[in-house]
């Protein structure tokens, strides 16, 4: 690899702050889906012991998804000294994903999904 080469996982990274919101909530519909599918077919099954090993294994992986989607890239900014566009990159995505998230829950309230 060459000095000032791009690694290659920092590559693959969006500094789109629309496409990790997205990305957030993408990922959240679809554990919501599957675990919605899983319990209808589970319903009248007894919890077992790897019940909650799983729960807790999910919870584990979806804050490093979202770790990596919120926070890889601004942390890389911030790393190279670029403290604004760090900021600035957190700031748009939290704020996405907070209209997002209020649009979901308009769209709740007045029973459109």
């Amino acid at each position: 690899m060459n000095i000032g080469e791009p690694i290659w996982y920092n590559h693959y990274m969006t500094k789109n702050p629309i496409i990790n919101a997205l990305g957030t909530a993408v990922y959240i519909i679809i554990i919501v889906s599957v675990i919605t599918l899983l319990s209808q077919t589970l319903k009248n099954k007894p919890d077992t012991f790897f019940d909650p090993i799983i729960f807790l294994s999910l919870l584990t992986l979806s804050v490093t998804v979202m770790a990596y989607l919120f926070f890889y890239q601004p942390l890389q900014f911030f790393i190279e000294g670029k403290k604004k566009q760090a900021i600035n990159l957190f700031m748009q995505t939290v704020g996405i994903f907070a209209v997002l998230t209020v649009i979901g829950l308009v769209l709740l309230l007045f029973r459109v999904v």
